[in-house]
């Protein structure tokens, strides 16, 4: 029962978090809190307008890309990666838009060791963190993810999340 009643606090928690996002613009970059980001939510950084913060999500982690606007911006050699966890798209290098997933079902070592070299040298070197995917914290099924620990997560406050 426990886990139930932990479900579905979580569950609330994320409905709370989805409502009040859905009302508030996004805070300026550099200060924007570390938050929690539905697919809907994501999709609204895509670098399709002028003026918007350019979000990029790489194993559940969100990046703020807007510095790179020249990489991820309308037009923009990457755009397409942008606006959506692209994981399977950098691991294999591809623009391919059946590899822009979080899905890494099937990668090879060597796609593997590129995914973690990227995500730390370029992304997580680079970037500033502004949130993680609602699918880093729960599972397909929409239960809690138990190896999410947001203590071990760079920048995560739960406080700034809710």
């Amino acid at each position: 029962m426990a886990g139930g009643a932990g479900r579905l606090l979580l569950v609330a928690l994320l409905s709370a978090a989805e409502r009040e996002l859905r009302f508030k613009p996004p805070p300026p970059p550099g200060e924007a809190p570390v938050r929690l980001f539905t697919e809907p939510e994501l999709a609204r950084y895509d670098g399709q307008q002028e003026g918007q913060p350019i979000y990029l999500a790489v194993k559940g982690v969100v990046f703020d890309v807007t510095s790179g606007k020249e990489f991820y911006g309308k037009g923009a050699p990457y755009n397409a990666l942008v606006g959506k966890d692209s994981t399977r798209g950098v691991a294999k290098m591809s623009l391919d838009p059946a590899d822009l997933t979080h899905d890494i079902t099937g990668l090879t070592e060597e796609e593997l060791k590129s995914l973690d070299d990227i995500f730390n040298n370029v992304y997580k070197a680079k970037y500033p963190i502004v949130g993680y995917t609602s699918r880093r914290i729960l599972n397909e099924d929409g239960s809690p993810n138990l190896d999410f620990k947001p203590e071990d997560q760079p920048h995560f406050n739960i406080r700034d999340e809710f």
